[in-house]
């Protein structure tokens, strides 16, 4: 059954100048996780930042962290990431050669273990480990960087996925990132969709903004 819609803004696109700050700004502002990206410069075109961060912002925010690693070879740093505070920890299928042990070491660790999807990633690659994912993740844009526009055949992926997770009857989010506007959140909750990632539209306008832009987004239908 599809859980009502949540927000998770991205803090790649915050102020990184004040950055605890501004995860204490979007969690008054009503955010229901705390969505971080890691990259590593290898499995994407890009690098952010590690898990001496993450433990660094903590202390900013009792929501949970869900953080997003896009980094391959994934499972050396597993450990790390769920020490500093991460609450989820998502892994993409093609981080590693074992998905379900990857799974398995997350939830060891007693995280909420979750897998993103590319673009093109086939939703194939669940079969076998749906039942023990608490999240899966539709990137909506190629990983790497934020501000890019949404890829309209996600929808079908999204829609695919809503119906096999109902039909296990378990309460795993569906999450979708990459693009999120207030253009297309309607389109993607409608799809199945529960909990929308939102970088650029969560911080567009500064600190005053950030409420009333997680208010919009959340009312989309």
């Amino acid at each position: 059954m599809q859980q009502s819609t949540r927000i998770a803004p991205s803090i790649l696109s915050a102020d990184f100048a004040r950055l605890g700050e501004e995860v204490r700004l979007v969690d008054q502002a009503g955010a229901d996780y705390i969505h971080i990206d890691i990259m590593d410069g290898h499995f994407v075109p890009n690098l952010t930042i590690g898990p001496a961060v993450v433990k660094a912002l903590r202390g900013h925010s009792a929501k949970p962290f869900d953080v997003h690693l896009m980094i391959a070879p994934v499972d050396p740093f597993i450990g790390d990431f769920a020490r500093a505070g991460a609450d989820i920890i998502t892994v993409h299928a093609e981080s590693g050669p074992h998905l379900h042990r990857t799974i398995q070491l997350i939830r060891d660790l007693g995280k909420r273990a979750g897998v993103s999807l590319n673009p093109a990633t086939p939703i194939d690659v669940l079969d076998y480990v749906l039942g023990d994912l608490d999240l899966v993740l539709v990137m909506s844009v190629n990983p790497g960087f934020g501000g890019q526009s949404f890829i309209a055949s996600q929808l079908e992926k999204i829609r695919a996925l809503r119906r096999r997770i109902d039909e296990t009857g378990r309460a795993i989010d569906l999450e979708v990132d990459g693009g999120i506007s207030e253009e297309n959140a309607a389109a993607v909750i409608e799809a199945g969709a529960d909990v929308l990632v939102a970088g650029t539209a969560t911080f567009f306008g500064g600190p005053t903004a950030y409420a009333d832009n997680i208010r919009r987004l959340r009312a989309c239908r």
